[in-house]
């Protein structure tokens, strides 16, 4: 057997986890080939990567109609490709909005679909999950809750447990303790998240060092931003450091607290045990619509899985300096409070399964193609 596959990314983050599952399945194919759609780490692990993730990474309703030409052209390229080289199998990662078309176009040509990371339709649209049965061959998720959601829609789906679990490597960051005052900066990988929330986290530090001369500001660069393009949102006058992409478990272990952008690093830093506040800012019409769809009651990963709000939610007008500044003084002020928030983040990380989710994945994937293949 000598597998073809393409892997489709909508988002920076699943082109971490893909580039993990992309290793497990050379661990178990070493002749395997992958193409498809993605960023860094996926071309770092051996994809080609006929499109590049980075010119896809936007949020909000309105901020997606203006990315719309490029989009189009994008599935245009997609179909074109996945009809001419007819690979044995689509794994998809998360990105429902875009990454629903290639299923699509998959499975009107014949070609398997697997989607790894399920798209979040348990938030809104939850209809979407009979476009998932008719287009989607396996669904493998990584979060718990998310299996009873399918259950209760007639849908099995695999539990491999979580990536990011592999990725931290938890009994080394526990030797690590949190520096008093340090105070961890994540504005997101998308320009426009950090164009939104980089100016509001300089609000609030230098509101801070009003009453605290002493905190330290890190910030934790993505791989898709430029530590020029941070500084230039950052105030000159109040001290920075820059973390880089690769050192960034061990530097978010390092502070007493973060303040993030909303998305899958708040679960890492959940992971991680810092306490962090989770803030976000779309368009006002993005936030109102998002309001009327949404039907779950948090936005963080974390607060989702334990089922209530341990990291404070600053989402759209209380994403701002002032009111950033008045939470983080809040937990600065006690803690207890950071003591009891670490509290829950062990009970987090015992729900989120044993290492190797890229692994079992990987296998439920190969084994299934190698039973097709037989039975053609």
């Amino acid at each position: 057997m000598h597998p073809s596959i393409w892997i489709n990314t909508g988002e920076l983050s699943g082109d971490m986890h893909g580039a993990a599952l992309l290793e497990a399945l050379r661990a178990l194919a070493p002749d395997l080939s992958c193409t498809g759609m993605g960023g860094p780490y996926l071309r770092a692990a051996g994809q080609q990567a006929m499109l590049r993730v980075e010119d896809l990474s936007v949020m909000g309703i309105t901020e997606v109609i203006a990315y719309l030409p490029r989009i189009f052209s994008m599935l245009r390229d997609i179909r074109a490709e996945l009809a001419r080289t007819r690979p044995d199998a689509v794994v998809l990662i998360d990105a429902p909005e875009f990454n629903f078309r290639v299923a699509k176009a998959a499975t009107d040509l014949g070609i398997p679909v697997y989607y790894y990371i399920s798209p979040k339709i348990w938030a809104w649209r939850t209809g979407r999950v009979q476009f998932i049965k008719r287009h989607v061959r396996r669904m493998l998720s990584i979060l718990p809750f998310e299996v009873d959601f399918y259950r209760r829609h007639g849908m099995e789906v695999d539990y491999v447990g979580n990536p990011l679990v592999d990725m931290v490597d938890w009994p080394a960051l526990a030797a690590i303790t949190p520096v008093e005052g340090r105070i961890g900066l994540m504005p997101g990988s998308r320009r426009k998240e950090v164009e939104s929330l980089m100016p509001a986290f300089g609000d609030a530090a230098r509101l801070m060092l009003e009453h605290r001369p002493g905190l330290e500001f890190h910030c934790m660069r993505a791989p898709s931003t430029t530590e020029a393009a941070l500084r230039a949102l950052w105030p000159q006058d109040i001290p920075l450091h820059i973390v880089a992409p690769e050192d960034r478990y061990h530097a978010v272990r390092s502070c007493q607290m973060l303040i993030a952008a909303s998305g899958t690093a708040t679960l890492e830093t959940a992971l991680i045990g810092t306490p962090t506040l989770v803030t976000y800012k779309v368009s006002p019409f993005s936030y109102w619509l998002g309001r009327k769809l949404v039907k779950v009651r948090f936005a963080a990963l974390p607060n989702l899985v334990l089922d209530r709000e341990v990291f404070p939610e600053l989402l759209q007008e209380k994403a701002t300096g002032p009111v950033i500044a008045q939470h983080a003084a809040a937990w600065l002020d006690a803690p207890e409070a950071l003591a009891a928030v670490r509290s829950e983040l062990d009970v987090l990380r015992t729900m989120l399964g044993e290492p190797g989710a890229a692994g079992r994945a990987a296998r439920i994937i190969i084994d299934d193609l190698t039973g097709r293949k037989q039975q053609d």
